[in-house]
């Protein structure tokens, strides 16, 4: 018999400092409940502390960029952004996070054959997901400071200084470096649902699925704005 799980206060301590005993447990004892709605309530707030004015701003300009005529937003859209930005942060953080264990579970347990159920690969996401949960919270003040919604930290904070907006700069603004941070600490729980499993080859198929992600949107954001 494996040893009882930690409660989730020492959990989430331990997706920082031993990601390694976490993913154990959750491997035994597939928990994910407190994690999950901790980690959208906590994108809720952030959603929520975000001036409506300032998503509304920051959309217009990009919609600016992209060509589109998009004229002068009135109070309805004002006050559609301000009271729906919150449940639409929770259906979207669930969906993801439901979504991206549906897809890890597809391709570790039905194509390459690792013996492991969809509720391990939930565990493993909705506590990984507090990485990038926590550090959004953590960088709200300087978002609303600065005004500026793209402000993560993102691999496009080390080049911005060498290179040109266009496609590389896109696919770089989309590698997050605190969902990279996430993926290597599920990528270990896939290893723990499944011994045969690496590390190093989870952490190989999650992270090239995510960059393929941010080349596929990339692309598309340089297609959209040279339309």
């Amino acid at each position: 018999m494996g040893q009882g799980i930690d409660r989730l206060p020492v959990r989430l301590i331990n997706v920082f400092v031993s990601p390694g005993r976490l993913m154990g447990q959750l491997a035994e004892q597939p928990k994910w409940i407190g994690a999950l709605v901790l980690t959208t309530a906590m994108t809720a707030a952030t959603a929520w502390l975000i001036p409506a004015e300032l998503i509304f701003e920051t959309v217009r300009q990009q919609m600016i960029g992209q060509g589109v005529d998009v004229g002068e937003f009135g109070e309805d859209q004002l006050n559609a952004l301000r009271y729906g930005r919150i449940p639409g942060a929770v259906i979207f953080t669930l969906l993801l996070q439901f979504g991206i264990a549906a897809l890890y579970a597809l391709i570790f347990t039905f194509i390459l054959g690792d013996e492991g159920r969809y509720v391990q690969y939930l565990a493993a996401v909705s506590h990984g997901w507090f990485i990038p949960a926590l550090i959004g919270v953590l960088l709200l003040p300087l978002v609303i400071h600065t005004q500026n919604l793209e402000l993560r930290l993102t691999i496009d904070v080390f080049i911005a200084g060498f290179l040109e907006p266009g496609f590389v700069r896109n696919v770089a603004k989309l590698l997050d470096l605190t969902v990279i941070w996430s993926i290597l600490v599920i990528a270990q729980g896939a290893h723990a649902i499944d011994r045969r499993r690496s590390f190093l080859s989870a952490a190989t198929i999650m992270l090239t699925i995510f960059v393929l992600y941010a080349v596929v949107i990339g692309y598309a954001q340089v297609r959209g704005g040279a339309v």
